[in-house]
């Protein structure tokens, strides 16, 4: 399994609110939000590991540079206009099979990550496995529609009638999707939430994965409950 983090964003709220620390480097329960995910990918089947930074956090690449990583650990550093042109930036190292693709701030429980890998490991059909959530602690969540069987039929912008989750921010997906990514950047299109409506428009398989809880860490707020959420 191949394994991607986007890490390229400024992190602006955080430092508006106090937090000098670059994004990537806060502090959880002792480990830094970047080193957690290097660590649980690890544990976690992975192949490799590809990382993109933004070229003004000099002090995560410098990080980064010394992190003693068991797999190949590829580092792109460019800024981006968002984590869908972040996520092009990264699509060479995830071509030829099954990847996932998160946020450096997307905090959840480890067992229900292994959980999740080890289900789209043992899925051939899927073209893709979206980890989502119904618990709703987002300024603009994007709302996953599913049928019955959890097979994903569309995202929303806003609340509709019977609306069940959200997305999680985590993407395993496989090579068609970078043929989609490709071709969405190629038309012009921006936002992560537009990549993953072109997915479904393309006909590509899609299924929700649910997750009991997953926490985005954008405020200095958000830190505390996430240490309090992970803590082992």
């Amino acid at each position: 399994m191949k394994y991607a983090i986007i890490a390229a964003g400024e992190g602006s709220r955080l430092v508006e609110e106090g937090v000098k620390t670059p994004k990537p480097l806060v502090n959880i329960n002792g480990e830094t939000m970047i080193g957690r995910l290097i660590r649980i990918f690890t544990e976690n089947n992975a192949e490799s590991i590809s990382i993109i930074v933004n070229q003004e956090m000099t002090g995560v690449k410098e990080y980064l540079d010394a992190v003693s990583c068991p797999v190949p650990l590829n580092l792109v550093v460019k800024s981006t206009p968002s984590s869908m042109h972040s996520f092009y930036e990264l699509r060479s190292f995830l071509k030829n099979g099954k990847f996932c693709l998160t946020t450096v701030d997307t905090m959840f429980r480890e067992d229900e990550f292994a959980s999740y890998i080890q289900a789209f490991e043992a899925d051939n059909r899927l073209d893709g496995l979206m980890a989502v959530t119904d618990y709703i602690d987002d300024e603009k969540p994007l709302y996953v529609s599913t049928r019955d069987d959890l097979s994903i039929d569309g995202f929303k912008d806003s609340y509709y009638e019977g609306a069940r989750y959200i997305s999680g921010g985590i993407y395993a997906l496989t090579s068609p999707a970078i043929n989609v990514l490709e071709n969405t950047i190629e038309a012009g299109v921006s936002r992560m939430r537009n990549y993953q409506r072109a997915l479904v428009e393309s006909g590509l398989i899609l299924r929700a994965f649910p997750f009991g809880k997953i926490i985005d860490v954008d405020h200095a707020g958000d830190i505390p409950k996430a240490e309090s959420f992970v803590k082992r």
